[in-house]
C-alpha cells in the first residue's frame, strides 16, 4: 500500500510539473501576442518565472524515480558487486544529505514567508509562500524519493530502481532516445 501511495505521489508531482509547463507556454504566448496587439498581463513575467521554478522542482522526484535523471556513472559503472553497491550507498547518503538540507531550508523559508506575510514586490501583491510551495514541495517530494530508494537499496538489499539497465542493442538505444523525447 505504501508503494502505491509513493508511486502516485511521484506521478502527481510529474503531472504537476507538466501542468506548469503548459502554464508557462500559455503565459509566454499570451505575453508575446499581447505585445503586438497592445494587451498586457500584469506581472506575467513573475507568474512565468514562478511556474518555471515549480515545474523544475516538482519534476525532480518523478524524473529520479523513473530513471531519467542524468547520473554521472563514469565511476560507478566501472564497478561490480559489493564495490558498486558501496558506491551506490555512498551516493544515496550524499544525495539524502544534500536534498534533505535543501528541502528543510526551502520548507522553513516557505513557512516563514507565510508566517510573516511576505508579499512579492511586483505589480501583483502575491503572497510569496504560494509560489514557494512548488519549490519547497518539489524538494520535499524528492527527499521522500531518496529515502524510498535508500530503504530499497540499503535496508532491503535490492537493485536501485532509479537506474535503467544498460541497453543490449543499438535498436534499444534508439528506442530509449525516442521514448525520452530526445
Amino acid at each position: 500500500m505504501i508503494r502505491t501511495v509513493l508511486d502516485k505521489l511521484y506521478l502527481f508531482a510529474g503531472y504537476a510539473a507538466g501542468f506548469f509547463l503548459v502554464v508557462i507556454f500559455i503565459l509566454m504566448m499570451s505575453l508575446s501576442i499581447g505585445r503586438e496587439i497592445g494587451f498586457n498581463i500584469p506581472a506575467g513575467d513573475d507568474f512565468a518565472s514562478w511556474s518555471m521554478a515549480a515545474m523544475a522542482f516538482l519534476g525532480l522526484a518523478h524524473t529520479f524515480k523513473s530513471g531519467d535523471m542524468i547520473r554521472v556513472g563514469l565511476l560507478i559503472d566501472r564497478f561490480k558487486g559489493r564495490t558498486r553497491w558501496c558506491f551506490e550507498v555512498f551516493s544515496l547518503v550524499l544525495g539524502l544529505g544534500f536534498v534533505g538540507f535543501f528541502a528543510w531550508h526551502a520548507a522553513v523559508m516557505t513557512w516563514q514567508s507565510w508566517q510573516f506575510n511576505d508579499v512579492a514586490g511586483g505589480v501583483v501583491p502575491m503572497p510569496l509562500w504560494i509560489p514557494q510551495l512548488g519549490y519547497s514541495g518539489g524538494l520535499v517530494i524528492l527527499f521522500i524519493a531518496f529515502v524510498d530508494e535508500f530503504v530499497h537499496v540499503v535496508l532491503r538489499r535490492q537493485e536501485p530502481r532509479y537506474e535503467k539497465p544498460p541497453a543490449q542493442s543499438d535498436e534499444e538505444i534508439v528506442e530509449r532516445a525516442m521514448a525520452s523525447g530526445v
